[in-house]
């Protein structure tokens, strides 16, 4: 059905990658791209709908005699974590992403590399671009996968209810199979800031960076620091040795599902830049201790800087970093039915300062919902006490494995076929957006897969070109045993 070399395959579908790495696709931002893939996909030949949250589902009719087929989903998700390297000048709402290309991985030059989920959007364009004989294909492109899932929560379910099979190409190993995944939720801590005229004689910035990062789902396990919790622990060590300093700014991270990888803080004070210096010294030597090889690149730089205009109140300072040293950031629990995989974790994933309002933006997962609904109410206690405001978003569901998924056989017996190799099994620790399809129709037969990428949600995404074509492959030749 593909009669292709795998350096063709390559070709074709970074060819279709390359045209989506050209538009800016912040999560909440993807008007653009939405009406990118609406062209591209009429132009295929497909009947396209773009409804009203900018989902994309567009319809490939059946091949001649191929009518009666069961209808298949390829889903996908247009929006991409945007974040970049320290010092790298790069506006997610306006800026393409730059590719660098060698013999094995597909980079970005200085940011990620939004593979998670593009490349599974180039897959399905290039295949349905290229497929001769088919049965009933479907395409569900969502919007806002990474941080609300407003696109799944948002899609109709009649796109879901009239369908057989959906392959979900939104995983991160060519070789594994998912066919579970964690549910989680959305927590905002908001509190309203009063600010004053600076005392301090001198003003510093304290700037944390050289930590590792990464997904807060697949590599909350690795032991990483996050970085916002980090420059915490610093300012309460300021304070219990007794030094008198005023709190005028303070922003970590990027986005809620990356841990942390940069935080800073700018404090004015009257102590001595050797004192501070001391402490901050002792806690770079804590984190080594707690991190070793993990994070062995960390660098708390400490400069002076302008006089910042205002300074906020002691107890606004004092509340933040109370409620960020409470915060559970990390791995939970391991799950007593899946040796070796998470079953719950918390990552606070960003501070960020508008005008007189922090936020930090928090995100549990589980695999078992009550946990998840237990962080819920933790949150709402801990941001009482604390003096914040928690803005809670609904929960998203837990994907539980089917065990009967036809189409799960059929995909491990063409990969092993294929590749002279079994295909692993697994549940992830991650949100994908399978949890809201099989809600919305327990009838679906759903598995999720990908190409290998690594470090995704950070500048040092990359992907593996030689996993596209098995990738490519797998997909078609398991549409064709579907469908015959």
């Amino acid at each position: 059905m593909l009669d292709y070399s795998d350096e063709t395959i390559i070709d074709g579908v970074l060819a279709e990658f390359s045209q989506l790495a050209r538009i800016p696709r912040k999560s909440g931002h993807e008007k653009a791209v939405s009406d990118y893939l609406v062209k591209a996909f009429s132009d295929i030949g497909c009947e396209v709908h773009q409804d009203e949250v900018n989902n994309v589902i567009a319809d490939l009719p059946a091949t001649d005699g191929m009518e009666s087929a069961p209808k298949i989903i390829l889903q996908g998700h247009m929006d991409m974590v945007c974040v970049a390297d320290h010092g790298v000048s790069y506006d997610p709402l306006k800026d393409p992403i730059k590719l660098v290309r060698d013999e094995k991985f597909l980079s970005a030059d200085g940011t990620s590399l939004g593979a998670d989920d593009g490349i599974g959007i180039a897959e399905a364009l290039y295949i349905m671009k290229h497929l001769k004989s088919h049965g009933p294909l479907r395409a569900v492109i969502t919007v806002d996968e990474e941080q609300g899932m407003t696109g799944a929560v948002n899609l109709d379910s009649k796109y879901l209810l009239d369908a057989q099979y959906l392959i979900n190409c939104d995983s991160e190993n060519y070789d594994e199979l998912t066919v579970g995944s964690a549910g989680s939720v959305n927590i905002n801590f908001n509190r309203q800031l009063t600010f004053s005229a600076p005392q301090g004689d001198t003003a510093y910035k304290i700037h944390l960076k050289g930590l590792a990062g990464g997904h807060s789902g697949m590599e909350i396990n690795k032991g990483r620091g996050n970085a916002i919790r980090i420059m915490a622990m610093v300012l309460n060590a300021l304070d219990e040795a007794g030094i008198s300093y005023e709190l005028a700014y303070f922003t970590g991270g990027k986005a809620r599902n990356s841990i942390p990888a940069v935080a800073d803080v700018i404090i004015s004070t009257m102590a001595e830049a050797e004192v501070i210096q001391e402490i901050i010294d002792t806690e770079k030597e804590s984190c080594m201790d707690k991190y070793g090889d993990v994070e062995d690149g960390i660098e708390l730089v400490l400069s002076e800087v302008n006089m910042p205009e205002r300074v906020m109140s002691e107890e606004d300072r004092d509340s933040i970093i109370r409620i960020i040293i409470s915060l559970h950031s990390g791995v939970y629990a391991m799950s007593q039915v899946v040796p070796g995989l998470v079953e719950t974790s918390a990552n606070l994933g960003m501070v960020k300062m508008d005008d007189d309002v922090i936020t930090m933006a928090y995100l549990p997962r589980s695999s078992i919902d009550a946990k998840i609904s237990e962080f819920v109410l933790q949150a709402d206690i801990l941001a009482q006490m604390a003096g914040f405001t928690a803005v809670i978003s609904n929960q998203t569901p837990a994907w539980k494995e089917n065990r009967n998924s036809k189409l799960a056989k059929v995909m491990l017996e063409v990969f092993k076929e294929q590749n002279g190799m079994p295909m692993k099994v697994e549940t992830i620790h991650a949100g994908l957006e399978c949890g809201y399809h099989v809600m919305k129709n327990p009838q679906l037969d759903v598995v999720s897969i990908g190409v290998s990428t690594f470090d995704i949600h950070s500048p040092k995404e990359r992907l593996e070109l030689a996993t596209i074509p098995p990738q490519v492959k797998l997909i078609v030749e398991t549409m064709k045993r579907l469908t015959t």
